[in-house]
């Protein structure tokens, strides 16, 4: 069997594919899986970096505020549209897939709508709380949404296509894996852990710098920081200027966390963004946490994804506009001394995991697959 992927731009869009391929791939290990992106840094290194290969179809994205430079932008985003379509069918009728699937970015628009019109089953994987504006296109002419929270069929225009599936997540996130890890570090000093993404955010640096500097001083936990690409160095300035000259062995400040499901899963408490991908890695573990979403994300979505978390009482969510590194010192703090609120909040994240999204997605995509042959064969 063949099986196209698309997906695009973000880790939130490309880690729940490349789970989807690798289920697929256990199930199925004579299928073939390829990938069509829109030739993005981050698709072209994850991709090919978990052994599937990519090709790229150019598209861009559509720019919601009006000025002559975003009109130019967008009148570029209608051509290679036209381009991306042209492209999509010619890739499709050459890799003849049994069913496409697509987890996100905007490559999915073209892709999905012609494998639709070619009558190849067809499913849109949305992992935010918002629908995003590609998964909204497509949800009518697909055969399944699949959402990452309950709930959401009323934001479709045909919500029996709807199905609550999860986000799939990378291999490790899982609360065996968390028990384990707790179970060989024994009880010790509280640990936290705290990420703004790949690429960071100066921002909330700024204020984490602060709060390794009261910690520092006060000594409360063990903390382990990934300051986000390139901004490692910047990070060691910002704590020399508050005057914080050697960390202390149990403060370890990174630019990535390579091994963030080992580390993950020893942590007491995680503080970090609310992308979808990491709202789902979360809930598997149980982790409570500290969430400030960004709000430079498209329909504020990330806003919405911590709101998930926040009012079954999996999380605390600060507004960045809020978050100070003075207040993030003291939420931590509150936290890690209220041992009975910690279990509270892990049993409320375990209550939105999905344990086995990726292999709900591989069922229905496969139960398409085989209704499509039924109403062949009858044909």
């Amino acid at each position: 069997m063949n099986f196209l992927i698309a997906c695009g731009g973000t880790a939130g869009h490309i880690n729940p594919a490349l789970a989807v391929a690798q289920e697929l791939k256990g199930r199925i290990p004579q299928c073939r899986v390829l990938f069509v992106g829109a030739g993005k840094e981050l698709e072209k290194r994850l991709i090919p970096a978990s052994g599937f290969h990519l090709v790229n179809i150019k598209m861009s994205g559509l720019r919601r505020s009006i000025s002559p430079r975003n009109l130019l932008y967008n009148a570029k985003t209608v051509r290679n549209l036209t381009t991306a379509g042209i492209k999509a069918e010619n890739l499709i009728k050459r890799f003849a897939p049994d069913a496409v699937i697509g987890t996100g970015g905007y490559i999915c628009y073209p892709v999905l709508k012609k494998a639709a019109s070619l009558k190849i089953p067809t499913v849109i994987h949305g992992s935010d709380a918002v629908a995003g504006l590609t998964t909204k296109m497509v949800s009518g002419v697909v055969d399944r949404v699949l959402v990452s929270f309950p709930g959401l069929e009323k934001d479709y225009r045909v919500p029996e296509k709807v199905v609550f599936t999860g986000t799939p997540i990378r291999a490790g996130f899982n609360i065996e894996a968390e028990q384990a890890a707790k179970a060989a570090s024994g009880a010790g000093t509280p640990l936290v852990v705290s990420f703004w993404g790949s690429l960071g955010a100066e921002r909330m640096n700024t204020a984490m710098a602060q709060v390794v500097k009261l910690n520092t001083e006060n000594r409360q936990f063990a903390h382990i920081h990934a300051t986000g690409k390139n901004s490692l160095e910047s990070m060691q300035g910002k704590l020399k200027r508050l005057g914080v000259d050697a960390l202390s062995p149990d403060i370890s400040i990174r630019e990535y966390i390579n091994d963030m499901q080992a580390v993950m899963a020893e942590a007491d408490l995680v503080v970090c963004r609310a992308g979808a991908s990491t709202i789902a890695e979360l809930t598997a573990m149980g982790k409570p946490a500290i969430l400030v979403p960004s709000p430079y994300v498209t329909n504020n979505h990330q806003q919405a994804n911590a709101q998930q978390l926040e009012k079954i009482g999996g999380a605390v969510v600060i507004l960045e506009k809020d978050c100070t590194g003075g207040k993030l010192y003291e939420e931590i703090t509150k936290l890690l001394k209220d041992k009975d609120r910690l279990k509270r909040m892990s049993l409320a994240q375990r209550s939105l995991a999905v344990p086995n999204a990726a292999g709900k997605i591989v069922d229905i995509v496969l139960e398409l697959c085989r209704n499509r042959l039924t109403s062949e064969r009858k044909q």
